[in-house]
């Protein structure tokens, strides 16, 4: 599990590092105002959409149901099931897609209200959704075939597809001049890196044979199965984006450029997330499902408490930065361009508040996957319904007085609530607790307050020395404070937890899947 965990993480990180570029590129080119949050609520649609109705609800509830039917069916009926399913999901996102589209100004008005006051920004937005709404059918195929994919140990093409987002977008922002807008140009980026996400995931899948092939759906029993699960699945998933769309209504009311600081803030919030919290869910997802299907508990168990401690052990320095230094990262990375220094400093404070809710939401696939692994999408539902109730309840008290930033931290506490909510229930259903001891994640809570301090000292103590630097100052100020972290960390761990507690999570989660695995070894 580790080794395909990495794999995930290793292609995740190299979408990060792109969608940095992505973001850098996008920053100097549009920066943070009226054109800027007229994309961002084009790009946001779709993805808050794509979330509830593919990387949600639809791989919750599809990838178990594949893996529990190639468990105990073969290959061959999983397929005709992946393909019957993948049919009536084209059909649904066909006539959403037609919808939207006709009424594209009207899904505006209700989803982003404020721009309404702005008739510019509004048109501007519904322009660029047109646009950018086709992607969530591109994508919700991509989800389906990737699920297929994981379910069959192939993890490299879906984890690299993302880099294709970033390339695409880039290029086309880079030839801005060709379009009425850099709008329009980011737009266009999304649509045609749809296009080429789902020929990559759905070329490397016909050639291992996995391809989707159009099947009218059988109404059997997995079939029902499967759709029993997905109803819970969309209004879990639609309750977590419920939130995040409060994030974009509440934010068109706000004064221009604070959905663009969300965006820039969120951005980085979403990299341990995107490397660690989502690849780790990807890999145990399937893993825990073939381990409870086989009775397996305490191995199912044993996979999850790996994969905890080892998302913590990675979450700790994230937090750590982003509390004590997140203005120079704001500056370092995007303040060039259209994007100023007052900007860098909305989008840091924006990022502080996400920053108190990391932990949670990198642990959120790990804790949701037992319940998922089991078919019950029920239970995680109740505890994001009642998260993103507290979470939107709080943006509006907070909206005034904080801002964007109220919207990030009400986020930061709805994500806790849902953690907690997650683990109260698994222990009243008696579900065999992961082999996580609470001492290693005090330790390294501790280790990451310490690393904090050592940012915030560091960048007091540098800055003077490097004040005389005309270029690239603030770069060069985070690359110090990055490296130098990175040896401290080290050397906390291995002074606090120990060397054998770093070699044992990383060889005990790799020999618990090896055997398990030895009849399907691993193709990357």
């Amino acid at each position: 599990m580790i080794r395909n965990i990495f794999t995930v993480g290793g292609w995740t990180l190299v979408s990060r590092v792109t969608g940095f570029v992505r973001d850098i590129v996008m920053a100097a080119v549009l920066g943070a105002g009226p054109v800027a949050d007229a994309f961002f609520v084009a790009f946001r649609l779709p993805n808050h959409f794509r979330a509830i109705f593919a990387e949600g609800a639809f791989a919750a509830a599809f990838v178990p149901a594949y893996a529990r039917r190639l468990q105990q069916d073969g290959q061959e009926e999983a397929r005709r099931f992946g393909d019957g399913i993948g049919t009536g999901l084209m059909l649904v996102l066909g006539a959403l897609i037609v919808l939207a589209l006709v009424f594209t100004p009207t899904v505006v008005r209700v989803l982003a209200p404020g721009l309404a006051a702005d008739p510019a920004r509004f048109e501007l937005a519904v322009a660029l959704t047109r646009i950018t709404f086709p992607y969530l059918a591109l994508m919700s195929i991509e989800t389906l075939i990737a699920g297929t994919l994981n379910a069959n140990h192939r993890f490299a093409a879906a984890a690299g597809a993302p880099v294709l987002l970033n390339i695409s977008m880039v290029s086309a922002l880079l030839l801005a001049a060709a379009f009425p807008t850099a709008g329009h140009a980011a737009a266009w980026g999304v649509l045609v890196a749809g296009v080429l996400q789902a020929l990559l995931v759905g070329g490397d899948a016909a050639r291992n044979g996995f391809g989707f092939r159009l099947r009218w759906p059988v109404l059997d029993a997995p079939t029902i199965q499967f759709l029993k699960a997905l109803g819970p699945a969309i209004v879990g998933a639609g309750g977590v984006q419920l939130a995040l769309f409060a994030d974009t209504l509440i934010a068109t009311f706000l004064p221009a450029g604070a959905l663009s600081a969300l965006y820039y803030a969120d951005r980085i919030n979403q990299l341990p997330i995107g490397v660690v919290g989502i690849a780790i869910g990807i890999v145990l997802l399937p893993e825990m499902s073939r381990r409870l299907a086989a009775g397996d508990e305490a191995g199912a168990a044993a996979a999850q408490g790996r994969a905890i401690e080892l998302t913590l052990l990675i979450a700790v320095p994230f937090v750590a930065a982003a509390i004590a230094i997140p203005d120079l990262v704001m500056r370092a990375l995007f303040a060039r361009g259209a994007f100023t220094n007052a900007d860098a400093a909305a989008a840091a404070a924006t990022l502080s508040a996400y920053a108190v809710g990391l932990i949670p939401f990198m642990w959120m696939r790990s804790f949701t996957a037992p319940f998922l692994a089991r078919g019950d999408t029920t239970t995680p539902l109740k505890a994001a319904l009642a998260a993103a109730l507290v979470n939107i309840l709080l943006k509006v008290a907070l909206m005034g007085p904080l801002a964007q930033v109220g919207l990030a931290l009400a986020t930061s506490v709805g994500a806790w609530l849902n953690w907690a909510l997650l683990v109260w229930f698994a222990r009243s259903k008696g579900f065999e607790r992961p082999d996580a001891p609470f001492d290693r994640a005090a330790r390294l809570l501790a280790i990451g307050l310490l690393l904090s301090l050592a940012f915030y000292a560091g960048q007091r103590s540098f800055a003077p020395l490097l004040s005389g630097i005309s270029r690239f100052r603030e770069e060069t100020l985070l690359l110090i404070l990055l490296i130098g972290g990175t040896i401290a960390y080290v050397a906390l761990i291995l002074m606090l937890l120990g060397r054998d507690w770093l070699k044992n999570l990383l060889r005990d989660a790799a020999s618990r899947t090896g055997s398990a695995n030895a009849a399907a070894p691993y193709e990357i």
